[in-house]
């Protein structure tokens, strides 16, 4: 449970959350961009139910304050955008050795179990802000963004664009939550275990890009 935040004038809040909204806004419109381009989705699955679920949770259930709810709102419509694009393509990579008509109930039992564990954590914390949930949920999608690559071994649905806007749009609350609870060792660790995996996953797709020879910053 937090206690004893640190106070904050409204606007640094102001600033580092609107920063973080629009660094992530743009993460999401080149997810979707480059997904409607390589005919793809951009977002591993358990990152997408979790952010879908946390949207809506922080959303409708346990509202947001403003500015942060609208901001809510808007990555609520990309996500959903996202899941089109999921919906639509992800079945291709869906394991071969399950029965392809499992990927749907998957999905469906995915995002249940994701509102299901967010709302639980909550709970758990007495924390009905979601910054549990949120870094919890953000240091996994690093690691599924890294796995992604790894796993398919090319940059479609991918550029090191949605890579550097993840990492910057995820340092802004970092700051922002560091500065209100500065003794927090849990969150301090989950903000140095996504900065490390958004920066590994930043390396790779540079490096992966510029090997096909092409610059990887005209790649958007």
């Amino acid at each position: 449970m937090l206690e004893n935040p640190v106070h904050l004038g409204t606007g640094v809040s102001h600033f580092l959350m609107i920063g973080s909204g629009v660094f992530w806004t743009i993460t999401y419109l080149l997810i979707l961009r480059r997904g409607y381009l390589d005919k793809t989705y951009g977002m591993p699955m358990a990152a997408l139910c979790a952010n879908l679920a946390w949207e809506f949770i922080f959303s409708f259930v346990h509202p947001h304050p403003a500015p942060q709810l609208y901001i809510d709102y808007l990555w609520l419509l990309f996500d959903i955008g996202i899941l089109v694009q999921y919906l639509r393509y992800g079945s291709k990579e869906f394991p071969d050795h399950l029965p392809r008509a499992l990927f749907y109930p998957t999905f469906a039992f995915s995002l249940i179990f994701a509102a299901l564990l967010i709302a639980a954590i909550s709970r758990e914390f007495n924390e009905y802000i979601g910054i549990y949930a949120a870094f919890g949920q953000n240091l996994m999608m690093s690691i599924l963004f890294v796995r992604m690559y790894l796993k398919r071994y090319h940059v479609q649905g991918q550029s090191i664009y949605i890579a550097l806007a993840k990492l910057i749009g995820t340092v802004f609350p970092s700051v922002l939550f560091y500065l209100y609870f500065p003794k927090s060792y849990l969150l301090i660790l989950l903000y140095m275990g996504i900065l490390l995996f958004d920066t590994v996953y930043f390396y790779l797709l540079y490096r992966h890009i510029k090997k096909e020879g092409i610059s990887p910053w005209k790649r958007v």
